[in-house]
């Protein structure tokens, strides 16, 4: 049956989507101090982009 695939997608897009929700806004300050402390080998071109612009420059910062 379909039925039991299609609720463990659902349980499991949701679960996700929660997860999700929870991250930091990207500039805020708490994202600023979680960047610092992820590895550098680690950040993404956008993520090391933002944390200049947001954390280093203090440009666009989102507003509380």
């Amino acid at each position: 049956m379909r039925l039991p695939q299609t609720l463990t997608f659902i349980a499991a897009f949701c679960l996700l989507s929660f997860l999700a929700g929870c991250a930091p806004e990207v500039g805020s300050d708490e994202w600023c101090q979680d960047m610092k402390e992820k590895p550098k080998k680690d950040w993404t071109a956008s993520e090391a982009a933002a944390y200049t612009k947001s954390c280093i420059f203090k440009i666009d910062k989102p507003d509380k």
